[in-house]
């Protein structure tokens, strides 16, 4: 018969339970900061190609003026900032 009750872990499996403990936090970690930064590297080319489209890069045309205001600078500048937050996620 164990020494232990039915359900707690015994001294031996404490540190492999901490070890996966760890392992799991550090990969949800990276999944939090790999997500972060990839909506911050659409943010990015969000802000690009708007700037670019206001040079000209792509025709004289400009964009509307509602489309100016949703998926500009306003939009990259929302990417960018909610992907710092997810990142920065513990």
């Amino acid at each position: 018969m164990s020494p232990h009750p039915a359900g707690h872990p015994s001294s031996d499996d404490a540190p492999a339970n901490a070890e996966d403990l760890a392992r799991r936090k550090y990969r949800r970690r990276q999944r939090f900061l790999r997500a972060g930064q990839a909506l911050m590297v659409i943010g990015a080319l969000i802000g690009i190609s708007h700037w670019l489209a206001h040079l000209g890069a792509f025709g004289p045309e400009q964009p509307p003026g509602w489309l100016d205001l949703a998926a500009g600078y306003p939009m990259a500048a929302a990417f960018l900032i909610a992907g710092a937050i997810v990142a920065g996620q513990k």
